[in-house]
């Protein structure tokens, strides 16, 4: 395709002939529905990760992010002060396009707010050759990138450590992005013969098989 790929620690995936920074499964307001289902869990979390692409729009200078699905976790999750936080934080930003290409909790919790300007379309959406999605399937339309699987792969090391890191997958026909939420659990990607892994490791992108 002769496309140049940045892979980004910060779980997302910068294409500079486009201009565009693409990330999957925000999941904003995750941690205010686990609230109101009196689960305690921390506060904070949707301004940390803000706070991140922040970081990473003013790195790569992106005129236009796109969301791989999962913009917001539930319809619980709406709460003013999320919602008053996300605002808050794309005034900021006006300046930068935002797609959100529709994902599984996106049906259920509904589009943004018109307020926070945000295109809502479904997938496939076309990004030159690549055909982004949600669900990370093969399509007829171009390369898939996508997200919904929360890629992790488990490394070894001496003394029988092992972790779990978040990573990339790049197979034949399918790219699957790491969740750019913080506050996710681990997904269960099957690696297929022919796949290259990616994995994040601190502030840098290797690979791994």
């Amino acid at each position: 395709m002769g496309q140049r790929v940045v892979l980004l620690p910060e779980r997302a995936l910068y294409l500079p002939g486009h201009d565009t920074l693409l990330v999957a499964d925000l999941h904003w307001g995750k941690a205010a529905t686990f609230r109101a289902a009196h689960v305690p869990v921390p506060t904070g979390t949707t301004a940390a990760d803000l706070a991140r692409l922040s970081d990473i729009l003013q790195q790569t200078g992106a005129r236009q992010l796109v969301i791989l699905g999962d913009l917001l976790h539930a319809k619980a999750g709406r709460h003013a002060d999320t919602l008053h936080t996300i605002a808050q934080w794309r005034q900021q930003f006006a300046h930068v396009r935002l797609r959100l290409v529709r994902g599984n909790h996106d049906a259920h919790a509904g589009d943004p707010p018109a307020s926070l300007d945000i295109d809502c379309v479904d997938a496939p959406w076309m990004l030159g050759p690549f055909a982004c999605a949600h669900h990370p399937a093969p399509s007829a339309a171009g390369y898939v990138l996508a997200g919904h699987l929360h890629p992790h792969v488990s490394m070894r090391g001496r003394g029988r450590q092992r972790t779990t890191l978040p990573c990339f997958v790049f197979g034949a026909q399918v790219g699957v992005l790491p969740a750019f939420a913080a506050f996710t659990g681990n997904g269960a990607y099957t690696v297929a013969p022919g796949d290259t892994l990616y994995a994040i490791v601190d502030d840098e992108v290797l690979a791994v098989w």
